[in-house]
């Protein structure tokens, strides 16, 4: 519980603006894909593009990420793995059945969702939108209020 505790007192003091996305690890695991699987999972693309949410448990405050594997193809024919977090960590919330995604000639796929990110010491809803470039691999992210 202390931990928790000082998780959540470190992350009040931080800016809730550097979403990024970072190549997978432990976040990425299968077992963190957040269940139902079949409510929390969703392709675009004719299916090149999949996305999951991600829920590792800790930290309690930031727990969920969004698991993106998406073209560009490496040589063997795998797609890239990215996850999508908040100041190196998660979100303390997202709402998977809130996603929306469109297809914007200058962008690529856009996504938006609603998710929840503590500051201020409160848990506070937030829009993540993040866009996708299947030719290049580049992801953008930003929150909006």
């Amino acid at each position: 519980m202390k931990a928790v505790a000082v998780c959540l007192g470190l992350m009040a003091g931080a800016p809730a603006v550097a979403q990024e996305a970072v190549r997978c690890e432990w976040p990425a695991r299968a077992d963190n894909i957040a269940e139902p699987w079949e409510e929390n999972t969703s392709t675009f693309a004719n299916g090149k593009v999949r996305l999951a949410l991600l829920d590792t448990v800790e930290p309690a405050g930031a727990p969920f990420h969004i698991l993106v594997l998406s073209p560009p193809y490496d040589e063997l024919g795998a797609r890239q793995c990215r996850t999508v977090g908040l100041n190196g960590m998660g979100f303390g919330g997202a709402d998977f059945g809130s996603l929306e995604a469109e297809y914007d000639p200058a962008e690529g796929l856009v996504f938006t969702m609603a998710v929840q990110v503590y500051a201020e010491a409160e848990f506070q809803p937030r829009t993540l939108r993040f866009t996708l470039n299947q030719s290049t691999g580049a992801i953008g992210a930003q929150l909006l209020p």
